[in-house]
C-alpha cells in the first residue's frame, strides 16, 4: 500500500461520524509502522477524544510511524487537549495531512508545531476527497454561514403535489429511507409552516426508516438534529404533532405576537424573532443566527415557496432532488416558486451525480455561481 491508499482508509474512517460529530468535523486517522496498519481511530462525538487520540490508544506504541489524518491536528485546548501535543509526545516521524483546518483557532498553527517538534508534515493528499466529508464545517468555518441541502421530491414532468397539497405518497420507500440519512447527517432540519401544517410533519430521524446496521441507527436518531420552522406570522397550531416530538424545537418568526410565542413556548418550542424582509422572516439572518449556534448543515425539507426563495436568494449549496416514474400533470404543484422571466436569468446546475434509489432517481446538483 502507499500514501494515498492509507489516506483513503482514513477518509473511509472518518465516514464513521457522520451522523454523530457534528458539529465537530469528521475526522479520520491511520497510524503505520513499517508498512503495516498499527493504529485506526476517528472523532466519534464532540467533546469525546479526536481521531488522532484514538488512533493512538488503539496502537499503544507509535513511535517513529507514519499518521495518516484527513484534517489538520488542533492546536487548541477545547473540550480535549491539542492532538498536535499528543502526536509530539507520542514521538511520531511523520504526519501526512489531507487538508489544513479552517477554523481560525488551527489554520496552520498545527501543522507548524508538529514541524518545530522536528516531526515531518505533508499537506495536501486526497484533499479534495477530504473536504467532501465536511462540507458545512469548512463553509461555516471560511464564510460564517451553514451549508445548505434543499431536498425536494418530485414527478417526471417536475411536480411535487397535486393541486389540493396532497403529495403522500410521490416516492417510493427505499427513497424516503435514504431522506432519513440525510436527516441524521444534518445538524438541522428546515421546513416551512405551511408544510408542517399541511403534511402534520415531525422533521425527526426514525431508527427503524434509517435502513442502517442497528447499532449505527440507534446512534444516529439518538443525535436528533434540531428542527427549525420558519413561520412568519405564528400560525404554528398548539395542536401540530411536531410540538410532542423529543429534541430541540426552534420557531422562527417575523411578528410580535406575545399571546401565539407563550402557547408555542409553553409546549416546549423556542421562538425566535428573525426581522421582517418583505413580510416574511430574513432568511439572511436565519443563517446567520444558525452559525453562531455552530450548525454546519441544513437540509432544508419545505414546499416550493420556501424552496424557492432559498434559490432565489443564491443561499442554496446542493439540491437532492428524487425523482419518481409518474406524472401528476400540469395542474400539480411545481418544484420550486421561483420568479424568473427570461433565459438570462435561469439558474444553471451542475450535476455531481445521478443514481438509482429502489424505484426512484436521485440527482445531484449545486448551482454553478457566476
Amino acid at each position: 500500500m502507499n500514501d494515498a491508499d492509507y489516506m483513503q482508509l482514513a477518509i473511509d474512517l472518518a465516514e464513521k461520524g457522520l451522523y454523530t460529530a457534528s458539529p465537530n468535523p469528521r475526522v479520520g486517522c491511520i497510524i503505520v509502522r513499517n508498512g503495516q496498519i498499527i493504529g485506526r481511530g476517528y472523532h466519534v462525538r464532540t467533546g469525546q477524544a479526536h481521531a488522532e487520540v484514538n488512533a493512538i490508544a488503539d496502537a499503544g506504541n507509535v513511535e517513529d510511524a507514519t499518521v495518516y489524518v484527513t484534517l489538520e491536528p488542533c492546536s487548541h485546548t477545547g473540550r480535549t487537549p491539542p492532538c498536535s501535543d499528543a502526536l509530539i509526545t507520542a514521538n511520531v516521524a511523520r504526519v501526512v495531512v489531507a487538508m489544513a483546518d479552517p477554523n481560525p483557532l488551527v489554520a496552520g498553527s498545527g501543522i507548524a508545531k508538529l514541524e518545530q517538534a522536528g516531526i515531518a508534515v505533508e499537506l495536501g493528499l486526497l484533499g479534495s476527497q477530504a473536504r467532501q466529508l465536511n462540507p458545512g464545517y469548512i463553509k461555516r468555518m471560511e464564510l460564517g454561514l451553514p451549508w445548505v441541502r434543499v431536498k425536494l421530491a418530485m414527478s417526471l414532468d417536475g411536480r411535487t403535489a397535486m393541486a389540493s397539497g396532497e403529495s403522500q405518497w410521490i416516492t417510493g420507500k427505499r427513497a424516503r429511507s435514504d431522506v432519513q440519512q440525510l436527516r441524521a447527517r444534518s445538524c438541522v432540519v428546515m421546513s416551512g409552516v405551511n408544510t408542517i401544517i399541511a403534511d402534520d410533519a415531525s422533521l425527526t430521524v426514525r431508527a427503524d426508516e434509517l435502513g442502517l446496521e442497528a447499532g449505527l441507527a440507534k446512534e444516529a436518531a439518538e443525535q436528533q438534529p434540531v428542527r427549525v420552522v420558519l413561520d412568519s406570522n405564528l400560525r404554528l397550531p398548539t395542536t401540530a404533532k411536531i410540538l410532542s416530538q423529543p429534541g430541540r424545537l426552534i420557531i422562527m418568526t417575523a411578528v410580535e405576537n406575545s399571546v401565539a410565542e407563550q402557547a408555542l413556548v409553553a409546549m416546549g418550542a423556542e421562538v425566535v424573532h428573525c426581522g421582517n424582509k418583505n413580510g416574511q422572516v430574513d432568511l439572511d439572518n436565519v443563517l446567520q443566527f444558525l452559525a453562531e449556534m455552530s450548525v454546519n448543515e441544513i437540509l432544508v425539507e419545505a414546499g416550493a415557496t420556501l424552496s424557492g426563495a432559498l434559490a432565489e436568494a443564491g443561499l442554496v449549496d446542493h439540491y437532492t432532488v428524487y425523482m419518481a416514474p409518474t406524472l401528476l400533470g400540469n395542474t400539480a404543484r411545481p418544484l420550486l416558486q421561483l420568479p424568473l422571466a427570461t433565459m438570462a436569468e435561469q439558474q444553471r446546475l451542475q450535476i455531481d451525480s445521478i443514481e438509482p434509489i429502489g424505484e426512484d432517481w436521485r440527482i445531484d446538483s449545486r448551482p454553478v455561481r457566476k
